[in-house]
């Protein structure tokens, strides 16, 4: 803001997607204060997600993370809907579908007829693809695009990549970065538009080498995980945190970080590929490099 103003706070968010992240993402603009709107694929989705919050307020009350009294007011301020119109007034919309272009696009696209207000904000939440190239589905309204990209479990992680493209006014950064830093309590930093921003670019390829130990027989999963824990002092294993982020999720963002850069740190082990073909996706199929319960 050139004027020295600080920027206009965000009331109502809209989120797209109601999956891990997409809920926790409904979840902590709630627990901030928020009136939030959450739009799914159809009814059944809707509600898995009206579900999945829940549940996660519920434990954060039981770990005395939260009062009860706060977890139903944050319950209060959430809206679950498969109607995209219902994001007509949200003055910032958050993408967070599937980890693929062609999805993020076309909800991209279909947010120019839904969203009403020329000032709002829309955000990605990828963890790899380029935020310029999904910017080019809202030709008219490019400099209002950047990436938000926020890390699981939301409402536990503070880091936010705050990622604008070559083509995002700087008022809109400044406004992100006030909502993600004032009012929801997070930690940004800003990463550069390129495949995998930050944090991605430098974790994938330390996953993608544990998992090269393991299919090489050179270590058990087990010594693999360990040796970082005790060793590194890493909160988690390489291979346990791979099962914990989806292995088809690691997949996606190895592929877009070996399309971008064609370096061979970035190619996905044949083994990632084969587990991912067989649907042993980690702690979501409860299977991957551990079995789960």
């Amino acid at each position: 803001m050139s004027n020295g103003e600080s920027p206009v706070p965000v009331e109502r968010v809209g989120v797209v997607g109601g999956g891990i992240m997409g809920s926790g993402i409904a979840e902590v603009c709630a627990r901030a204060g928020l009136a939030v709107t959450l739009v799914e694929a159809n009814t059944p989705a809707a509600k898995r997600a009206e579900d999945r919050v829940a549940q996660s307020l519920e434990r954060a009350v039981a770990r005395g993370k939260l009062e009860s009294g706060d977890a139903e007011e944050a319950l209060s301020r959430l809206t679950y809907t498969d109607d995209l119109g219902a994001l007509a007034d949200r003055e910032l919309v958050l993408e967070a579908v599937v980890e693929d272009k062609a999805a993020k696009l076309a909800v991209f696209a279909s947010l120019d007829d839904a969203v009403v207000s020329n000032d709002a904000i829309f955000a990605s939440n990828t963890s790899s693809i380029p935020i310029v190239e999904l910017a080019t589905a809202r030709e008219a309204r490019a400099g209002h695009v950047l990436g938000l990209h926020f890390f699981n479990p939301v409402p536990v992680l503070s880091l936010v990549e705050i990622i604008p493209s070559l083509l995002t006014d700087p008022g809109v950064t400044e406004r992100a970065r006030a909502f993600v830093t004032n009012q929801l309590g997070k930690d940004p930093i800003t990463a550069p538009d390129r495949a995998g921003f930050t944090v991605n670019a430098l974790l994938v390829p330390y996953l993608l080498a544990a998992i090269r130990m393991f299919e090489q027989g050179l270590a058990s999963a087990e010594d693999i995980d360990k040796g970082m824990v005790k060793g590194c002092a890493h909160p988690m294993g390489p291979l346990a945190l791979s099962d914990l982020l989806g292995l088809d999720t690691v997949l996606n963002v190895a592929e877009i970080l070996y399309t971008e850069h064609r370096e061979q740190l970035f190619a996905p082990p044949p083994l990632l590929q084969r587990l991912v073909a067989a649907g042993l996706l980690g702690r979501k199929s409860g299977r991957g490099f551990y079995s789960y319960d």
